[in-house]
């Protein structure tokens, strides 16, 4: 019997999307979620493709081809584009705005490990930021909240909404037992 060889940590790098266009979708990266351009050029066939981040240690954590019809998607909690950030005062910056970029619906979810804002860009691909709450419980989980609460109302609350759910613990504790589970520090 061989051996069975460990499989290296994956971390995800960057995504692409299809753009119908492109100078439209980028400007709302940038202006409305931030996003700086790296570089822009391009491709083979005669369309444009352009890189976006947010963070120095990535040249790109999107990459936009101009030109192309995005895949049709109804349902915006699947096959979506996630981002972290912060605090629930980041997410209530980035709804002020969506709303002011004329983004409607903008959803406020809270998975008991996250609450998410949920939303479609301008061509259609769903957008997801979220800030990880200090608890973990099974997921599926799915409620809406009121980010017009404050922090306090909105940690109390998340709590109450999950405390009895399966699996409920500190994320620190999920994390611990995790990395035990699959063998890594």
């Amino acid at each position: 019997m061989t051996e069975r060889q460990a499989t290296p940590q994956l971390m995800l790098g960057h995504t692409t999307l299809a753009a119908r266009d492109l100078d439209r979708l980028s400007e709302f990266y940038c202006d409305v979620l931030g996003f700086h351009v790296t570089n822009r050029g391009p491709v083979p066939g005669g369309s444009e493709i352009v890189f976006l981040s947010q963070d120095p240690s990535a040249h790109h954590q999107i990459a936009m081809v101009g030109g192309l019809e995005p895949a049709a998607s109804g349902f915006m909690m699947v096959d979506h584009l996630a981002f972290r950030t912060g605090t629930l005062d980041d997410l209530r910056v980035l709804r002020e705005k969506l709303v002011a970029a004329g983004v409607d619906p903008v959803l406020s979810i809270c998975h008991g490990n996250a609450w998410s804002l949920y939303f479609d860009d301008l061509e259609g691909n769903g957008v997801e930021c979220f800030v990880d709450t200090p608890f973990h419980v099974a997921q599926p989980f799915a409620q809406g909240f009121d980010l017009d609460r404050s922090d306090g109302d909105i940690l109390e609350s998340t709590r109450g909404m999950i405390e009895s759910e399966p699996e409920f613990r500190s994320m620190a504790q999920w994390r611990e037992e995790f990395a035990k589970r699959i063998g890594r520090p």
